[in-house]
Order: structure tokens, then C-alpha cells, then sequence
């Protein structure tokens, strides 16, 4: 099969939506070079060329989905509500699911073993950073102990995250009705919250 002529960022961008599509379907350890190159119209040495394998591979695709996924997630947490930035994180969570499916997939699936990144784990942990300042105004406020701010936004994150891997098998309800019973849950709940005592 006769390669299409490509300069060589286009070959690389094109190899890269391939090699996402793979990982999704399949999850990197059952993908391989070679259905990534067969898929593209290439030989294995050109993908090798690009990427220097499989998991040099990965790593783009999974560098570009955590890039998008954490600054849609860092402008919706950019206020000072907590309550608004539960309802606009939640729903560029979901956004980015409906919008980048393949990628969001390729997080679910997770690292090459004893690959320190690419997780949709490390993801939260990413994201939750960025939320603790927001919960640490709010707490230290109502006299709550600000220490425990990480801890109660990775709850929140992950919950979202967990309710975002269902919704992409199920897409009903929709996207913003989804949204609002998260903010629903998590504001609700964090506007109730009971001091806990050591």
C-alpha cells in the first residue's frame, strides 16, 4: 500500500491520532507499532523514526490529553466561588469527555508499567492541586482545618472523574444535567460540612 506524501509534522500529527485511536480501542499493552503503522499507511521504521516506539507514543498522546484536560479544568477553577468552580469544573470535566472521547479512554486505561505518568490517577491528583487554594479559603472561613483541603478536593475530582468514566458509556442524561447532580452532591455537601475533631 503506497504511503501518502506527508511533510513530516503532518506524518507525526497524523501518526499521533492514529496511535490514539489504538490506545483507546485497545489500552496500550495490546496495542503495537505495527497496527498503529498499518492503520497510518506506513512501515514500523517510520512510526520508530517519530516516536523511538510504542511507548514514546503513549507518552504524546497522553502529554496532549493532560495538557487540554488540565487547562479547561484550570480556567473553570479560575474564581473565587467555590460553588461556581464546582459547577464549571464539573462541567468542563464532561466537556472534555464529549469532545475528546479517545483521549479520555486512553487515560482510563493508564500507563506502561513503570511509566511514572499518563494516568487518569496522576490527572486527578494534577487537577486537585489546583482546587486545594480554593477549598483552603473556604475552610479556613468556617474555621474548618485548612490542612485537610487536598484531601477534600481529591474526593471531589475523582468523583467527577468516576462519574465522567460511567456517563461516557451511558451519554444520558446529558451533558449539563449530569453536571448539575455532581454540583448537586459536592456543593451541597461541602456548604453542610460537620467539622471533624482528631
Amino acid at each position: 500500500m503506497p504511503t501518502t506524501r506527508m511533510t513530516g509534522p503532518e506524518r507525526r500529527e497524523q501518526l499521533i491520532g492514529v496511535a490514539r485511536s489504538v490506545f483507546a480501542e485497545r489500552g496500550y499493552q495490546a496495542a503495537t507499532v505495527e497496527e498503529i503503522a498499518d492503520r497510518a499507511g506506513v512501515t514500523k521504521p517510520v512510526v520508530y523514526q517519530h516516536f523511538g516506539g510504542k511507548e514514546g507514543m503513549h507518552a504524546v498522546v497522553v502529554d496532549r490529553a493532560v495538557t487540554e484536560l488540565t487547562s479547561r479544568l484550570s480556567e473553570a477553577l479560575d474564581v473565587d466561588s467555590m460553588g461556581l468552580a464546582a459547577h464549571r469544573s464539573a462541567s468542563a470535566f464532561l466537556e472534555f469527555i464529549e469532545d475528546h472521547e479517545e483521549a479520555f479512554r486512553v487515560l482510563l486505561h493508564g500507563a506502561p508499567t513503570g511509566d511514572g505518568g499518563g494516568s487518569l490517577g496522576l490527572v486527578i491528583g494534577d487537577i486537585a492541586a489546583k482546587a486545594e487554594h480554593l477549598l483552603a479559603t473556604q475552610f479556613a472561613d468556617r474555621g474548618f482545618d485548612e490542612s485537610t483541603a487536598p484531601m477534600y478536593a481529591r474526593m471531589l475530582v475523582g468523583a467527577t472523574a468516576l462519574v465522567g468514566e460511567w456517563w461516557l458509556e451511558v451519554r444520558e442524561p446529558s451533558r449539563e444535567v449530569v453536571a448539575r447532580h455532581i454540583v448537586n452532591l459536592t456543593w451541597n455537601g461541602l456548604r453542610h460540612l460537620e467539622r471533624v475533631d482528631e
